[in-house]
């Protein structure tokens, strides 16, 4: 076998890319999410990491072939060409699993039937032996995948799914997969809250598996340490060496993370659970760790020291039969966390994210992922005694005798700008501003109008956005303050809670920054400069339209008529679509989040622009700048990157104060000879590399592209027009 080879990591549905962001963790290179899974590279040693320490995925599969075969003679033929000495002696045994969608070939088990015949008859003739067939445990685990009549052979290394750890009992089945449970915790920020000294609990536990994978992560214990059987064991170009030195190194670091552990707790009703639990905690070897105990959520009163996390998978209606049965559990749920867990975070993982109404706190975050074939929310609490709000997005509102007397200033200042600015949008046509940017220090609130049509009429939207206090503010002022600010806006603008949004803005790293908050998919259509575009209030931080990139848009509109035009970092492709307004004769769309593309697409589609010249690649504009699919030149470049990005799923980080002098220069290259680059960003502080300033013709039109409902804050981004030297 090659010293570098390529791998692939099934995973289950809807955590493709936090397993990307695992394996990259690990040190794994070459990563690329694919359908089901990731792919990988590395040495034998790379495969066998992953099966070690992947808490996500599925199973690690080495490719040895790939064929198209459209009948049965094909496949066979295909199987028997590969030389399977090279992965199994003749006395050994051989399984086979296969997976077949979109192909004239569609029944699996006749698939698996035929390439053992192919195998068996290949050392039959060779060595007038055969292998046999082993259904459970094989020294050859073989896995053959068939799409739209493409095979895809390979050696399954792990053998059985990695989310078989070791210390469940066989046999017994659980609601909730070790590996999906994995999720939940990672989605849940367990590593870091772990890290920060914080506790654990789940007082639905069942047969212990979320407070069992809480302690393996924190402790930094590999989760396939404790396996008897991978399928790369019996596989004969196994390097035991190899192996034998990962599980050393492993060994050494479970033993230090277990000086340290984190208080992890369990609790369940069903005493006989219980038991099955304590057999489980036992055999992970965390007895002394684990906290067992008998309590039922109805009359739960434990008091738990300290602060962490609580993480519960409840009982879905589709396993009691019906839904409303469920509602006075949640109740339940609720109280407990209100009453028994202030200071804490929650995570409550559940086939329906209507339900976590029923607990009464607002859920602040929302992630999808499947649970087998059922489609499941995971909601994020934090149980703040102010966040526990009977509306599921606003805070509660004040009367007006709880108004602090500064409230009268922060209301005068709102209604001021409100009078102000409504007149200069409808004298310039404008149907989205800003009318309140933390003008006043105590209420440091962003406040957005978005005018959406609804039914043929144009309703008003209001989109706050919190900003992060800092830490020397009290947390219950601050809070005060916030309520303060939706009960007047809903006042002075006289909306309905329907049309109010409320988020919290705070510096986003890494993958969070392409996270969704929850998955509403409520979209609304608003309109810019003739165009239309689709924002959505619930879903994400921002809303899909950058209010303080208006004029710049409108810029490229009035220079697009037939000239060449790349996005990059595009977002959701307003830029795109202005520049297909302004008649642009081609448009090239970039972004490495697929979400953001097809947002992109849509509004393009919104506004009829469906045209072939205008096309959308998901890359990593880094990447795609520093080697380009063409060498075709543009005569239009815009560029605004992010301030900072350590996403694993782009090649490397990315701080553009550090980096935007290579990042210009690569765009510059591409860019006709009488063509300009609009490059924006909204760093604080951002300094322009002097060197460019030898290298190209460089203008800052910062002031002319701040619009006027954001000039009381001109720090909202910076832009430079950019050509050639003449």
């Amino acid at each position: 076998m090659h010293t570098e080879t390529k791998f692939f990591a099934t995973a289950a549905k809807g955590i493709e890319t936090l397993l990307a962001q695992e394996l990259g963790d690990l040190g794994l290179q070459g990563i690329k999410e694919g359908r089901a899974g990731v792919h990988f590279e590395g040495d034998l040693a790379a495969g066998y990491l992953a099966c070690l320490w992947s808490r996500l995925a599925n199973r690690i599969l080495l490719p040895v072939a790939e064929f198209m075969a459209a009948d049965a003679d094909a496949l066979y033929s295909g199987i028997r060409d590969i030389d399977w000495s090279e992965h199994m002696a003749v006395e050994q045994t051989l399984a086979i699993d296969v997976s077949v969608a979109n192909s004239a070939l569609t029944h699996s088990q006749y698939v698996a039937q035929r390439a053992k015949d192919a195998i068996v008859d290949q050392f039959r003739d060779r060595l007038d032996q055969r292998p046999s067939v082993a259904p459970q445990r094989p020294d050859l685990q073989i896995n053959i995948y068939i799409n739209n009549d493409l095979v895809k052979v390979a050696i399954d290394l792990s053998g059985e799914s990695l989310h078989i750890r070791g210390y469940r009992t066989r046999g017994s089945v659980a609601p909730l997969k070790e590996n999906l449970a994995a999720a939940i915790l990672y989605r849940a920020r367990w590593p870091e809250i772990a890290r920060e000294g914080g506790g654990f609990v789940d007082f639905m536990c069942g047969s212990g598996t979320l407070p069992i994978e809480a302690v393996m992560i924190a402790c930094d214990i590999a989760p396939g340490l404790a396996r008897s059987y991978y399928g790369f064991m019996g596989w004969r170009q196994h390097d035991e060496s190899i192996w034998r030195d990962l599980k050393a190194a492993a060994n050494r670091r479970r033993a230090e993370g277990l000086e340290n552990p984190p208080a992890v707790f369990g609790f369940d009703h069903h005493e006989a659970t219980l038991q099955r639990t304590r057999q489980h905690v036992n055999q992970a070897g965390f007895s002394h760790i684990i906290t067992i105990g008998h309590e039922d959520v109805f009359t739960f009163a434990e008091k738990i020291p300290g602060a962490g996390l609580i993480a519960l998978n409840p009982p879905y209606g589709k396993r009691l039969g019906h839904d409303e049965d469920l509602e006075p559990l949640y109740n339940a749920i609720g109280r407990v966390l209100k009453n028994q867990f202030l200071g804490w975070q929650a995570a409550v993982f559940t086939d329906d994210k209507s339900k976590g109404k029923a607990i009464g706190i607002r859920a602040n975050k929302i992630h999808s992922l499947y649970n087998g074939a059922l489609a499941c929310k995971l909601l994020h609490f934090n149980i703040v005694e102010d966040e526990i709000f009977k509306n599921y997005r606003l805070p509660k509102m004040l009367a007006d005798d709880a108004l602090s007397e500064q409230s009268a200033g922060f209301r005068n200042r709102l209604l001021k700008n409100w009078r102000r600015n409504t007149v200069w949008s409808r004298k310039n046509d404008v149907s989205c501003f800003r009318v309140y940017d933390a003008d006043l220090p105590d209420y440091s609130v962003a406040i957005d109008i978005y005018y959406c049509r609804l039914n043929d009429v144009d309703s008003l939207f209001v989109n706050i956005q919190e900003y992060q206090a800092p830490k020397t503010i009290d947390p219950k002022k601050a809070q005060l303050r916030l309520r303060e600010v939706v009960t007047i806006t809903k006042d002075v603008l006289e909306l309905n809670d329907e049309n109010m949004f409320l988020k919290s803005r705070q510096r986003q790293k890494g993958a969070a920054q392409y996270e969704k908050l929850a998955s509403e998919n409520n979209f609304h259509i608003t309109e810019e400069n003739n165009c239309q575009f689709y924002v959505n209030f619930e879903d994400y931080l921002d809303t899909g339209l950058f209010l303080d990139h208006r004029p710049v848009r409108r810029r490229i509109a009035e220079q697009s008529n037939n000239k060449h035009v790349l996005n990059l970092f595009a977002y959701t492709g307003a830029i795109s679509v202005q520049a297909a307004s302004g008649g642009a004769a081609s448009i090239l769309t970039l972004d490495m989040s697929k979400t953001y593309l097809d947002w992109a697409r849509r509004n393009m589609s919104l506004n009829g622009f469906n045209q072939s010249q205008y096309q959308f690649k998901q890359v990593d504009c880094l990447d795609w700048l520093s080697r380009p699919d063409s060498n075709k030149q543009y005569d239009i470049i815009f560029l605004d990157p992010p301030s900072f990005s350590n996403s694993k799923r782009m090649q490397q980080s990315f701080d553009v104060q550090r980096q935007h002098g290579i990042l210009i220069t690569q765009a510059m290259a591409l860019l006709a000879d009488a063509g300009v680059l609009y490059f924006s960003n909204n760093l604080r502080g951002f300094k322009l590399d002097q060197a460019l300033l030898s290298e190209f013709q460089i203008s800052n039109i910062t002031a002319e592209t701040i619009p006027q409902d954001f000039k009381q804050k001109k720090h909202i981004h910076q832009c430079w027009q950019i050509q050639h030297l003449s």
